[in-house]
């Protein structure tokens, strides 16, 4: 489990949650569980910089119909994810943990006839 950092500041104009979620590597995925329809943001730290400045941002994900959902860190790097209500009524309940990536399928070379055949 990651800790959640309630914010309000004076912008956005809005209540989120942050999590941060540190260093991750590609392919780590994030489950986020919702109490409600909620925006989920997952983002770099330059772009949750401009997320917290209100300017324009990138981020992955977007409005959270369905709980839980799952979301991929695209690359390594420190990774934030938000969880805010803008456009809707009030703060969902949120909390996020990290799921174990499905093994590879396990590739076994083909036995050889050792008789030459």
């Amino acid at each position: 489990m990651f800790q959640r950092i309630e914010t309000q500041m004076s912008k956005p104009a809005f209540r989120y949650s942050h999590y941060d979620l540190k260093e991750q590597r590609t392919g780590t995925v994030i489950e986020i569980t919702l109490s409600a329809i909620a925006n989920v943001r997952l983002m770099n730290s330059s772009n949750l910089e401009r997320f917290t400045e209100t300017l324009k941002h990138q981020f992955i994900g977007g409005v959270a119909k369905k709980s839980p959902i799952r979301l991929t860190i695209p690359e390594a790097g420190h990774w934030h994810l938000v969880v805010d209500m803008e456009g809707h009524k009030s703060l969902a309940e949120s909390s996020v943990k990290m799921v174990d990536k499905t093994a590879a399928p396990r590739i076994q070379k083909a036995q050889q006839d050792v008789t030459g055949r």
